[in-house]
């Protein structure tokens, strides 16, 4: 596989620079880039700074994704689930979050609060079309329609 690089510029408010936990992990850790502890209450959002502008390679977009451990002990999450930076945003990566927890949560300078993973965007062709092909299963059927279409498929011809 092939490295991807990532081009970072450090501002003044930085506290550490993206980077993986482990060898296997899929995402960059981002930290707080604050000065103090700040309190984020139950059920408030924020925008995190994190102290760094990137330069993604075109054909890519960066996914902020939360982290396990914080939705796990404290839940708290992003407020748009999953944030996208376009490979031609210049300015500062920020982290929305939001508290769903019954408790307050103080996020500490340096802390990590997200994850950034680079992700490849095929660019895409709108071609109008008269009519759509047909699917075998779901069709135009929407919300919880494919476990409906999955027990129909798995019961025919048992009666």
């Amino acid at each position: 596989m092939t490295n991807v690089q990532l081009k970072v510029k450090k501002l003044a408010h930085c506290k550490d620079l993206p980077a993986y936990a482990t060898p296997g992990s899929a995402g960059l850790d981002l930290t707080a880039a604050i000065e103090s502890a700040i309190e984020l209450k139950a059920g408030e959002r924020m925008r995190m700074p994190t102290g760094i502008q990137i330069e993604i390679p075109p054909g890519f977009q960066g996914q902020v994704v939360p982290r396990s451990g914080l939705a796990d002990r404290a839940g708290i999450s992003l407020t748009n689930c999953v944030g996208t930076i376009d490979c031609d945003y210049r300015g500062e990566v920020q982290v929305l979050m939001i508290n769903h927890g019954c408790q307050s949560y103080t996020f500490e300078p340096g802390e990590r609060v997200a994850q950034l993973v680079l992700v490849p965007i095929p660019r895409v062709e709108v071609v109008v079309v008269e009519e759509l092909s047909p699917t075998e299963m779901r069709g135009v059927g929407g919300f919880g329609s494919t476990g409906k279409a999955s027990l129909s498929a798995e019961t025919k011809g048992q009666t």
